[in-house]
């Protein structure tokens, strides 16, 4: 079996919602699955590179949420959330996934397609870890709450940032980084060559 295509996603970013959606059969098409990783945009744009978050920077936050929409209507992309607002605490969600990764790993394709159906699709607020209980189950909800899942969270964060990692999402493919739904293009390309 290949190495698997690494995925970092933050819950919070539409783009990763986007990916999410089509990169399970990219993979496929290459012999490869697909790992799932949670990274914290709050941590890596705000705290690490400074920078304001994208609905607030000027000029840009105008782009970003014409470029959702226009790939959500172009793709048939179910969107009751809207890029402008208010974005949720991505914590909940984030230790979820990091506390399935590690004890119910088959599952974190599941687990982050039912997360980003309830946010995006849907427009739940899933702040909490009680929001998380009809979209993932009790279990997995629970464990969101605890120490164990804020750890485990901790070590992938701090795995994305060793790994040079800031957007949501970004593929690393053979330890080559391909940042934005728009590269899964290129991604794949490079998989059909082996890469340049």
């Amino acid at each position: 079996m290949s190495t698997p295509i690494h995925v970092h996603l933050d819950f919070i970013s539409p783009y990763g919602y986007f990916a999410s959606l089509r990169v399970e059969a990219l993979a496929a098409r290459h012999g490869r699955v697909v790992a799932w990783h949670p990274m914290l945009l709050g941590v890596t744009v705000l705290k690490v590179m400074g920078l304001r978050p994208l609905m607030e920077t000027p000029l840009k936050s105008d782009y970003v949420e014409r470029d959702v929409l226009r790939y959500a209507r172009e793709h048939g992309v179910p969107m009751k959330r809207q890029p402008r607002d208010a974005v949720m605490n991505p914590l909940a969600s984030a230790r979820a996934l990091a506390w399935v990764n590690h004890h119910q790993p088959e599952r974190a394709g599941e687990v982050v397609h039912a997360l980003y159906r309830a946010c995006w699709a849907e427009g739940r607020d899933l702040s909490t870890p009680v929001s998380l209980e009809p979209v993932v189950g009790e279990t997995i909800a629970r464990a969101a709450a605890g120490e164990e899942a804020a750890t485990l969270l901790r070590a992938e964060v701090d795995a994305s940032l060793a790994a040079g990692i800031f957007g949501s999402p970004t593929l690393v493919i053979d330890g080559e980084p391909f940042w934005g739904s728009d590269k899964l293009a290129q991604a794949e390309r490079w998989l059909a060559t082996g890469g340049w």
